[in-house]
């Protein structure tokens, strides 16, 4: 198990280092300069090359690479062109946003899709299988944004049962677990219905297996059958599924952050590329490959739990 562990985090750190790689020289293919893009086009020679000059902009290609990678490996994000303030220090004032939304939608995307999933291949082809199948097709037919502007309209301007504004500062747990509810719940059910549908032929798949049939031969309870046994067995595509969607989570953040005015790292890319802060770009994207890449790590080390087989491989 140790030597399992090991080889999936030295892949880990692997990607990481590759995606930061690739984002470090892909910022530095934009055409436009980013001293003349902060100053402005009215900006004069002298006044861009002591930009330059502050910023690091001026030295070889090469050593601001090495500085950048040493940067990361000490935790430095380095700073805003922008602004001048710690890049680090703005995405982790945001972090717990993004980061409680992405873990909400999580959350309702599995309590409500493995269960429906489960009773939809147990009940196949009754009414509550053409249910739930209905229910995920109309999950798979609203995209998160604008489900998120129907429940905002609905809840908050309508019925007024939860807040049309996020305001991050002086407000309590509760509040801030209330004006999470509508923002995980529009990311959530997109996800809940792709699980759903998933887990549904997933599970049929595995009903039909010859070990299955021989603990029903036995008379085992059928609650211990399904959950037990078949379950197990066919959770582990849907846990692979999950940790792809993470990256559309964190895509579909930066939308409804947006949407539902609720403070965030998608809001602040959105941000940093409306005005052409290339080092928080950089920065950011990289912070969303890392999370990504945890919680691809996170899925690889819990194969082993589900299935010891894949500890040898």
């Amino acid at each position: 198990m140790a030597m399992f562990i090991m080889r999936r985090v030295l892949s880990a750190l692997f990607v990481v280092l590759s995606v930061a790689t690739i984002v470090f020289f892909a910022m530095r293919l934009v055409p436009a300069d980013p001293a003349e893009v902060v100053l402005g086009d009215q900006a004069s020679a002298e006044s861009i090359a002591a930009f330059r000059k502050q910023a690091g902009l001026d030295r070889p290609l090469l050593v601001q690479y090495q500085e950048f990678v040493v940067g990361l490996l000490h935790g430095d994000l380095g700073r805003s062109l922008v602004t001048g303030a710690s890049i680090g220090k703005q995405i982790g004032d945001l972090f717990p946003y993004t980061i409680s939304l992405a873990l909400g939608s999580l959350l309702i995307g599995v309590l409500v899709g493995v269960p429906t999933g489960v009773l939809t291949a147990v009940r196949r082809n009754s009414w509550v299988d053409f249910g739930g199948r209905i229910l995920a097709l109309f999950g798979f037919s609203f995209p998160a944004f604008y489900l998120g502007i129907v429940l905002l309209l609905i809840f908050s301007v309508w019925l007024g049962w939860f807040p049309v504004i996020h305001t991050p500062r002086g407000s309590s747990l509760v509040e801030h677990v209330q004006k999470l509810v509508l923002p995980s719940f529009s990311l959530g059910i997109v996800q809940a219905a792709y699980i759903t549908r998933l887990t549904r032929s997933t599970m049929l798949e595995t009903l039909g297996q010859d070990f299955v049939r021989t603990a029903v031969a036995k008379g085992l309870k059928p609650s211990k059958v399904y959950f037990k046994h078949a379950l197990r067995n066919a959770l582990i595509p849907v846990v692979t599924a999950t940790a792809l969607y993470t990256g559309t989570i964190l895509g579909g953040a930066i939308l409804t952050e947006t949407v539902f005015n609720r403070p965030g790292l998608g809001k602040l890319l959105v941000g940093a590329i409306a005005q052409r802060d290339y080092n928080l770009i950089q920065s950011g994207l990289i912070v969303f490959a890392v999370m990504i890449t945890l919680v691809n790590l996170l899925v690889d080390l819990s194969y082993g739990l589900l299935d010891p087989r894949v500890k040898n491989a």
